[in-house]
């Protein structure tokens, strides 16, 4: 397996990546990732994609380096997911180990993500790939603001 990190502007952010990643986010269309990711990277967001032996892309990660006064540096996941065929075939893993490396060499005490209530499945996996339940994340939706598009 080939973990790779994909920038801005790169064709298989739409060919590759995003269709993986729309198994776990499926409101994403090709304009509106491309728009994320382009507001996003200044702002430190980063995809890696890895790809089998056969030359497919059987994973996707988001993940930035964030500092803040609770963790200090860590390194967060935005998205992580596996394609669907090719779940429990050691992606995860090695998506695991590959963030990590980016953590350490960016000086990152902790990697963090957030996992939905209903993701069960993941958070097995989670639990295996020794990550701690350390939080409950709370969201506010804003509403009645107009549409800034």
């Amino acid at each position: 397996m080939k973990i790779i990190n994909l920038e801005p502007g790169d064709p298989r952010l739409e060919t590759d990546l995003l269709p993986v990643l729309s198994e776990l986010r499926p409101h994403l269309t090709p304009e509106l990732f491309r728009e994320v990711y382009e507001a996003g990277h200044p702002e430190g967001l980063r995809f890696s994609a890895a790809y089998n032996d056969a030359g497919h892309c059987v994973g996707a990660a988001g993940w930035r380096i964030v500092n803040n006064t609770s963790s200090l540096r860590k390194l967060y996941v935005d998205d992580l997911v596996t394609a669907a065929a090719d779940r429990s075939t050691g992606v995860g893993h090695a998506f695991v180990a590959h963030l990590e490396g980016h953590a350490r060499a960016a000086g990152c005490h902790e990697l963090n993500l957030d996992s939905g209530t209903h993701r069960t499945g993941a958070h097995r996996f989670y639990l295996r790939e020794r990550f701690d339940i350390v939080a409950f994340h709370f969201t506010r939706p804003i509403t009645g603001q107009e549409d800034a598009s």
